[in-house]
C-alpha cells in the first residue's frame, strides 16, 4: 500500500466572486522511503499540494490517505495531532524561535511529538552538538537551516515535507544540506517530498512530479538518481 494517496483532490480558493482553483481533480500515490521532487512554475499548485499532505490545509473535493488513513476530512486537533505525529516541516526560511536556544528549538518539537529523538542524538546527526546553546543568530544560514532538519526529524515523522529548502542558501552550502537531508532520510528510513524550482535538485530524486496550473503533468520513477556530488551545480 502507498504511504500517499490523493483521489480526485482539488482546492478551490474564494475571494468574493472569484474563485481560483489551486489543485484541479489531482490522483496521486507515492510509496514509502522515496525521495520525491516536485517542479512546476509559480502558482502551479506546489505549495497547496504540500500544505494538503501536511495537514496545514484541507481539499475542496477529494480524498488524501496517509499510511492508511484519510485526513481528508478531519477537524482542526485531529490535524494537529496528525501534524505533530506523522509529517515534519523543513522550509525555505528557517523558522527557529529567536529566543531560544539550538537545543531548546528542538527540543520543544520533542515535547509535542509522541515518539521523538532526543533533541542531542539529532544535532549530532547534523553536526552541531556543539552549537546547542548558541541562539539563531549566531548561526549561518546553513548552519540553521541544519537546525531545521534535525528539528523536523526529531519528531520522527513518516513524512518529510520540504519547501524549498536550499532556496535561502548558495549552491555549495545546498548541496551540503541536500546530502545531509537525504543521508538522514535514508538512516531514518522517511518518505521525502521536496517542493523546488531547481532542476537540479530532481536529478537525485526517486520520484520527479511536475504540476502546472493545478494538474500533475507527469510522474516520472528514476532508475538511477544521481547523488548530491553527482550533479552540475
Amino acid at each position: 500500500m502507498p504511504i500517499v494517496q490523493f483521489d480526485h483532490v482539488s482546492k478551490v480558493y474564494t475571494a468574493g466572486d472569484h474563485m481560483l482553483k489551486a489543485l484541479d481533480q489531482v490522483d496521486l500515490s507515492l510509496e514509502e522511503g522515496k525521495f520525491v521532487v516536485i517542479l512546476g512554475p509559480s502558482g502551479a499548485g506546489k505549495s497547496t499540494l504540500l500544505n494538503l499532505l501536511g495537514g496545514l490545509d484541507t481539499p475542496t473535493e477529494g480524498t488524501i490517505t496517509v499510511s492508511g488513513k484519510d485526513i481528508s476530512k478531519l477537524s482542526d486537533n485531529e490535524l494537529a495531532d496528525y501534524r505533530a505525529a506523522t509529517v515534519g516541516f523543513v522550509f525555505q526560511f528557517y523558522n527557529l524561535i529567536p529566543t531560544l536556544t539550538v537545543h531548546e528549538n528542538i527540543q520543544l518539537v520533542s515535547e509535542i511529538a509522541p515518539n521523538a529523538f532526543p533533541a542531542d542524538e539529532m544535532l549530532e546527526k547534523v553536526g552541531l552538538l556543539d552549537h546547542r546553546n548558541n541562539f539563531p543568530s549566531e548561526l549561518s544560514g546553513g548552519e540553521q537551516q541544519r537546525v531545521s532538519i534535525a528539528r523536523a526529524l526529531c519528531k520522527n515523522p513518516k513524512i518529510l515535507l520540504c519547501d524549498e529548502p536550499t532556496g535561502a542558501l548558495d549552491s555549495e552550502t545546498g548541496v551540503m544540506v541536500l546530502k545531509l537531508l537525504l543521508d538522514m532520510a535514508k538512516d531514518y528510513q522517511k518518505t521525502i517530498v521536496v517542493v523546488t524550482h531547481n532542476q537540479n535538485i530532481a536529478r537525485m530524486a526517486d520520484v520527479v512530479i511536475r504540476v502546472k496550473n493545478g494538474k500533475i503533468r507527469s510522474v516520472e520513477e528514476q532508475a538511477a538518481p544521481l547523488s548530491a556530488d553527482e550533479v552540475d551545480w
